[in-house]
């Protein structure tokens, strides 16, 4: 078998994992999209990070000014101080001059000192790392595609001689440049940006593996770059033991046969102000008495709403939150792509061994995360998928828009992904609303198939008898039976 030489580091946080280790040595990558995608950003991070390995860099820029790209680079906090930059591009005293910048064509003397100080600086310098910004741009100052591409050919070549791991980027156009870089790179990554949010994808990445995408991205000052490589649930495991939990609730416990599995999946639905959240943070705030940390994400509602709300109906969370047992995470609508959430998740439940999570509604989180992907239950699926791998009791809250009338589980058809059904609804009996609660699936056991009242005050849930005496709950206008 091979061995293949160490990987080395992009130096951005989750690329190097969707890249399965990182860039192989002495190769050249390709980075593509359009204007504002990111593609200088990955030329800081890639020379930041030789430089911080004792490798020797350089920078060739065929745009902007050393000034520019040091002061631009600074703005996001790289220090490109000791990283040489090669000016390539077109001086303001050509424009001023009335000369055409012309860089290739044979017989131009330019061309050939463009030719010579590009050779320079790769023999003063001895790169380990070279990044070139945007490579395309010869495809624009080349006379003719044969010599363009013969140019490019021959010069990574070089760079590859002389034992040099080159990042290029290129930016689309309506001819065929930037398919003829994408043709001579060993391996090339795309980037992409639109409302709703970017995203990175490895479109090719020869004599190694990647993880299919495309993945979240994030960029902003302080980090530069980041990546959320998409979950992949197969991956991750955790042995554990399935148990019955208890909700706190004896009496919801009896309906549900004992309470929820550990590692399972219970989807809470009814109408809005029903008590579904409640009844989460009931389960949540159970597991977090039992010395085993829980974490809530609210995607409807504010913390401090959540928190003031829950103290007002006896279920307190704040000396928990305040004991680290158990975390409460607000999600500002559109701030995040469901593999950023999904890493925030991952992160939670690893480092801290969090053993419960609620996601607290799931339409909220169908509008709230930003993602170019159409369906988003998809992601769901995944990150519920891999929260039950690891042993993680995981509740979700779905609000249904039918107050009453004919019986529905979930507007928006994600029961599948549940092992326990818990529906609360309203009702009305003589005049008065009021609300039942019952179980429609468990997969681990049996379970009461009755319908129980179901209220919410000072003291908390109470959850009381069966409904016996009525008939047609479901339809949410229930009548007396005959005998009552």
């Amino acid at each position: 078998m091979t061995n293949l030489p160490p990987r080395l580091s992009t130096g951005i946080s989750g690329l190097d994992a969707v890249l399965d280790g990182g860039l192989v040595p002495n190769r050249t990558y390709m980075v593509r999209g359009e204007s504002g995608a990111g593609k200088t950003i990955v030329g800081y991070h890639f020379l930041t990070a030789g430089r911080e390995n004792d490798e020797d860099v350089l920078f060739i820029s065929f745009e902007e000014s050393d000034a520019d790209l040091r002061a631009n680079a600074e703005t996001l906090g790289f220090d490109l101080s000791e990283v040489p930059i090669l000016d390539l591009g077109p001086s303001p005293e050509a424009f001023l001059d009335d000369e055409a910048y012309t860089m290739l064509s044979p017989g131009e003397v330019e061309g050939k000192s463009t030719a010579n100080e590009l050779r320079e600086a790769i023999e003063e310098h001895d790169p380990d790392r070279v990044v070139i910004d945007p490579l395309s741009q010869l495809g624009r100052l080349s006379s003719d595609r044969y010599q363009f591409r013969r140019l490019v050919s021959s010069l990574l070549s070089y760079l590859k001689r002389s034992g040099a791991t080159t990042l290029f980027t290129s930016q689309p156009s309506s001819g065929d440049t930037d398919e003829t870089l994408a043709y001579l790179c060993d391996s090339s990554i795309s980037l992409s940006r639109s409302d709703s949010g970017r995203s990175v994808r490895i479109e090719k990445f020869r004599g190694s593996d990647s993880q299919a995408g495309p993945h979240g991205m994030r960029i902003d000052g302080g980090h530069g770059m980041r990546v959320f490589p998409r979950l992949v649930p197969d991956s991750h495991h955790r042995e554990f033991t399935i148990e019955p939990l208890s909700s706190g609730i004896d009496d919801l416990d009896a309906l549900l046969g004992g309470g929820i599995e550990r590692g399972s999946i219970t989807l809470v639905s009814g109408p809005s102000g029903v008590g579904k959240s409640t009844t989460g943070a009931a389960f949540a705030r159970a597991t977090a008495e039992r010395g085993e940390r829980a974490a809530i994400y609210l995607f409807e509602e504010s913390k401090r709403s959540f928190r003031h709300r829950s103290e007002s109906i006896g279920i307190p969370i704040d000396d928990l939150v305040e004991a680290g047992d158990l975390r409460v995470d607000a999600v500002e609508p559109l701030s995040l792509s469901t593999d950023e959430f999904a890493q925030r998740v991952r992160a939670e439940v690893e480092a801290n061994d969090t053993k419960f999570v609620l996601i607290d509604g799931t339409a909220g989180y169908q509008l709230s995360l930003t993602d170019e992907r159409s369906d988003i239950r998809r992601e769901l699926h995944a990150l519920a998928r891999y929260l039950k791998n690891m042993g993680v009791t995981v509740v979700l809250t779905e609000e249904v828009q039918q107050v009453t009338g004919a019986f529905h589980a979930s507007d928006n058809h994600v029961s599948y992904l549940a092992d326990n059904i818990l529906f609360i609804r309203y009702i009305e009996v003589r005049g008065e609303i009021r609300k039942a609660v019952g179980v429609l699936k468990k997969r681990f056991g049996g379970f009461e198939p009755t319908l129980r009242s179901f209220e919410i005050g000072t003291d908390g849930i109470t959850v009381g008898e069966p409904l016996d005496g009525l008939r047609g709950i479901l339809t949410g206008t229930p009548t007396w039976n005959e005998a009552e």
